[in-house]
């Protein structure tokens, strides 16, 4: 299984980016699926989270400008992050619970992809 993350980039403060996360390999289901960011020297922390049905979830401080969405068609979930503040500046992990073939439950995480803001 492999999460391929893309998006990611330099934007000015008030800025958009979107974030992509594609889901591939012996994959049964998902269930969950979340974006996740760290910034240097700081703990890792959620983001947003989506069920399969769509519900969804976001820290605070990203409410309102970050929406989470899922294609469950492609095994993919995207992040559009509008209104960006240098303080969103971290490295973005997505990370999805789910199910191969041989019925064996995991996490799995994506490589990281950098979000730089500047003001």
């Amino acid at each position: 299984v492999q999460l391929q993350a893309s998006g990611g980039g330099s934007a000015q403060a008030g800025g958009s980016l979107k974030l992509s996360c594609a889901a591939s390999g012996n994959i049964l289901k998902i269930d969950n699926m979340a974006w996740y960011r760290q910034a240097p020297g700081k703990q890792r922390e959620l983001v947003a989270l989506i069920t399969v049905p769509g519900a969804t979830n976001y820290r605070a401080s990203v409410k309102g400008r970050f929406t989470i969405s899922r294609d469950n068609a492609k095994n993919t979930v995207y992040l559009q992050t509008n209104s960006l503040k240098p303080e969103d500046t971290s490295v973005y992990y997505c990370n999805a619970d789910l199910v191969v073939t041989s019925g064996t439950r995991g996490i799995y995480w994506g490589q990281g992809t950098l979000v730089t803001v500047s003001s």
